[in-house]
């Protein structure tokens, strides 16, 4: 039976000191539950003697380095929101975030001096730059500031919260503030988070292994939330598919998390690569953030067995549907039905549409689940016309009869061509699973004579060489897996795919390079 304590670091620190609490899986490096509380109980003591107070702003342009637990708890203990800006943005793009967030204090690192360079005359609101594992000019030693503060305990600890971006793969990103019921420390694990812990089954034991950017949503806040369970957090530096698994058996993973484009390449690894590891303690492989093609996640699970978890939510905490690989089996393509909020699938108008029927997908909580900072217009244009607390992202999907949900696409990346609508994913499924494809997107291009046309843009797989044949092979090798008028008019082809390392394929970028011309 389940143990549900869950608590938080400065708890579990004093339980288990020793106990390992995160590992850089990429050279070994760890810290324990009481060396993690140390150093995130000076940098909070640091930050309250620079003046910050409760409702303040930090924010870190980090790596994945295990310098971004500690300062995530160290905002979670003092009442401060920290944002993790996306570590590939350019100088202008990390600084929107930075002044949009507000951060009085910034934290980069030595091994993103570029940016951090970059950014050191952008910020004119920030008044303390702070560098992790080095300096440069207009920064100080992250070490060198914390290294003198006492040990003692804060007087009191006040709740802070993360306050994350939006990837802004169809606009500027945007600051995404949760409701906090709560600014008692010992109420970190709110109701959203345990209805999550309880299902993904957290529990002291658990070796949780993270794939993904620490900056992205999900990484730190399930690395964070595991910490709050007494359990170890290993992750990667930077991902890759046979490292990922060689750490699996090397730890003794338990859970872990994926996107699927890290499951498209780990099934293009050889069948020797794949089989070549003890994957033996692995409970649960959870993976969000895009629909995963049908046949790969089948291959899956195949391969590792019953085990697969899906969920479907958003950064802006509205609620999620989730689905395990038995209801997977039972009902393909779905994310599962709801589990937290109530799920409504309406149309522009805001009328809730029967089963079968796409439209904007909406989740009602008892109260509004979020707002965005600063942007109160783009928070207004999220709310349903007539029920204040239901909210939609803007994705697109449609519920069977027994309610669960069948993602479609985002609206924003919906072609309409001959006034018929296309939804972009159903065609990407399909293209993914061909082996000479690496990568793929699809969009509408404009055509004078249908207003838009199905264009698809692939990045060869390794040693595949693009040609005008290999394009009528595509398109021939789609007919009868879609919907005639889905078949692409066109196929191009590109080196790279703009796709950010959560996973998320930054199709804006694609569609502003071919506004003009097909």
């Amino acid at each position: 039976m389940q143990n549900e304590d869950w608590t938080h670091l400065g708890d579990r620190a004093r339980r288990h000191p020793e106990r390992i609490a995160v590992i850089n899986g990429s050279n070994g490096i760890s810290l324990t539950y009481g060396e993690l509380d140390r150093r995130a109980n000076r940098l909070a003591r640091r930050l309250q003697q620079m003046g910050l107070r409760p409702g303040d702003h930090i924010a870190m342009v980090l790596e994945n380095n295990l310098r971004c637990f500690e300062i995530g708890w160290a905002a979670l203990r003092s009442g401060l929101l920290v944002t993790p800006v996306n570590r590939f943005l350019t100088p202008a793009e990390a600084a929107y975030i930075v002044e949009d967030s507000e951060s009085r204090v910034v934290i980069s690192s030595h091994a993103m001096r570029e940016l951090a360079e970059g950014l050191t005359g952008l910020m004119p609101n920030c008044s303390a730059r702070l560098m992790v594992d080095g300096t440069i000019d207009g920064w100080d030693s992250y070490e060198a500031v914390v290294a003198t503060v006492s040990d003692a305990p804060l007087d009191a600890e006040t709740l802070g919260a993360l306050m994350l971006y939006s990837s802004g793969t169809t606009g500027r990103p945007k600051g995404i503030v949760r409701a906090q019921p709560s600014t008692r420390m010992a109420d970190f694990i709110d109701p959203f988070r345990r209805g999550q812990l309880r299902h993904y089954d957290f529990s002291d034991d658990m070796v949780y292994l993270s794939t993904a950017p620490l900056y992205h949503a999900a990484p730190l806040a399930w690395a964070l939330q595991l910490q709050a369970t007494g359990g170890t957090a290993v992750f990667m530096e930077k991902f890759e598919p046979l490292a990922a698994l060689a750490l699996i058996e090397r730890y003794r993973v338990t859970h872990s998390q994926w996107v699927p484009t890290m499951f498209v390449r780990l099934m293009k690894l050889t069948e020797q690569e794949r089989h070549g590891f003890d994957l033996s303690s692995l409970r649960m492989a959870v993976h969000s953030a895009a629909p995963c093609p049908a046949d790969v996640k089948l291959r899956m699970i195949e391969w590792w067995g019953p085990i697969l978890h899906e969920y479907y939510g958003s950064t802006e905490g509205s609620g999620l549907t989730m689905i395990d690989s038995a209801g997977y089996l039972a009902h393909p393509g779905s994310v599962g039905r709801e589990a937290i909020g109530k799920l409504h699938i309406c149309n522009d108008e805001g009328d809730v549409l029967p089963p079968g029927q796409p439209g904007l997908i909406y989740f009602e909580r008892d109260t509004l689940a979020f707002h965005y900072h600063n942007d109160p217009e783009k928070t207004e244009s999220a709310r349903h016309p007539r029920h204040r607390n239901w909210t939609t992202v803007g994705d697109v999907g449609y519920v069977d009869e027994e309610g669960y949900l069948y993602l479609t696409d985002r609206k924003t990346f919906m072609i309409i061509s001959g006034g018929v609508n296309i939804y972009p994913q159903a065609i990407e499924d399909a293209l993914v699973t061909h082996e000479k494809v690496g990568d793929v997107a699809v969009i509408g291009v404009p055509c004078a004579e249908m207003g838009e046309q199905v264009k698809a843009i692939i990045e060869p797989a390794p040693g595949i060489v693009p040609s005008a044949a290999l394009g009528e092979e595509l398109i021939a090798y789609l007919r009868g897996k879609v919907a005639r008028y889905m078949i692409p008019r066109s196929v191009d082809f590109i080196d790279r795919m703009p796709r950010l390392p959560t996973g998320k394929l930054y199709k804006q970028a694609l569609r502003e390079r071919y506004r003009t011309s097909p």
